[in-house]
């Protein structure tokens, strides 16, 4: 193993900075948007930084074993990861509804959410298969429909759970990784694009809550305290904090406002607090994140770490960009957490793990 190390480069250290700037910038937050909230529920202003501090520490020991783990080796563990995602999957419906959604899985001292290792395994089996097949990607549907076909399997279950939030995220993901390994653009763009726009449109209106959301989203002040209620609330957040920001801890929207001010609609709170020069300094380091990214994948030194690396920068782009567009009043209202900086310890120890790896990736440069 040590031998292995050595014949690696250093990992990019601009990408590592970044990811530990997020890191900070998403405990200092996690512990200014929820002490107003865990004060009066849990009678500790500290619980939520305690318990997203713990898992970054579990995190950062994950994300150097990760820098550590060639990884080659990776391909391997794809087909069987892929095998025990489904059981995963299937066990959040015999978990308690939580807001009309099965998505977790109770371990009894936390929760677990089997949807956010899948999107990156879905990612890294379609690395190793799309290496493996080669110019079959060009085909229709042995290429672009064979992947297709299996993101929307799992996007499927994930959907069922009430979480059409993920189910987009792999989708796009899918077509991103497909895009980058040389499928036609008129494969991608001109039959899968606009199919999956009628598709988007009949899953929206197909549940009564989807459709309120994009009612709510076109005149949210129409129901200002039903389906506009939340990003009405987020917009009043974002506009209070001007340039500046009202202050550190100084945010009044987090005072049960703003329903998810730690989660979800964490960046409001950023925008309040920070104002808009601390959503640039966000905003700028996912822009570094993403940029850096895509250099790795550019300079992987084969196709496997080409596309591992693609799939990785876009969960994280995607999510990013998805999280900001909702609570800045740009797209209707979905649940996707903002990575890195949302409390959540599934989400940030995959995404540090996920990282790790993208910084093994790039310690392998041609």
């Amino acid at each position: 193993m040590e031998k292995a190390r050595k014949k690696m480069g250093e990992a990019d250290f601009v990408m590592f900075i970044t990811i530990m700037l997020l890191l900070a910038v998403g405990i200092i937050m996690v512990y200014s948007a929820s002490s107003w909230t865990a004060e009066i529920k849990y009678k500790d202003d500290m619980y939520f930084l305690k318990r997203q501090g713990a898992w970054a520490v579990l995190g950062i020991i994950c994300m150097f074993f990760a820098i550590g783990y060639d990884y080659h080796k990776l391909r391997k563990f794809s087909n069987i990861l892929m095998i025990l995602c489904i059981p995963l999957l299937l066990i959040v419906f015999a978990m308690p509804s939580v807001n009309g959604a099965r998505r977790w899985i109770n371990l009894g001292f936390t929760s677990f959410q089997p949807s956010e290792i899948v999107k990156y395994v879905v990612v890294l089996f379609m690395a190793k298969s799309m290496d493996k097949r080669g110019e079959e990607i060009k085909k229709l549907f042995s290429g672009v429909g064979y992947y297709l076909f299996i993101s929307l399997i799992y996007a499927g279950l994930i959907l069922a759970e009430n979480n059409m939030s993920i189910f987009t995220v792999i989708v796009m993901v899918t077509m991103i990784m497909l895009f980058v390994a040389g499928a036609r653009c008129w494969h991608l763009f001109g039959i899968v694009t606009p199919l999956g726009l009628v598709g988007a449109v009949a899953l929206i209106f197909s549940k009564s809550y989807r459709r309120d959301r994009i009612l709510g989203f076109m005149d949210p002040w129409k129901n200002a305290l039903s389906e506009g209620y939340q990003l009405i609330q987020s917009l009043l957040a974002l506009g209070s904090g001007g340039i500046w920001g009202v202050g550190l801890g100084q945010s009044r929207q987090k005072a049960y406002y703003l329903p998810e001010a730690h989660n979800d609609f964490i960046f409001s709170i950023i925008g309040e607090e920070l104002g808009l020069i601390g959503c640039a300094f966000v905003i700028a380091l996912f822009m570094i994140l993403i940029w850096r990214g895509i250099r790795t994948a550019l300079n992987a030194k084969d196709i496997f770490g080409t596309l591992l690396a693609t799939g990785i920068t876009s969960i994280i782009a995607v999510q990013a960009i998805i999280n900001i567009a909702v609570v800045s009043g740009s797209m209707p209202v979905t649940g996707v957490p903002l990575p890195f900086i949302s409390a959540g310890g599934t989400s940030l120890v995959i995404n540090m793990v996920a990282t790790g790896v993208l910084l093994n990736i790039s310690r392998q440069r041609k």
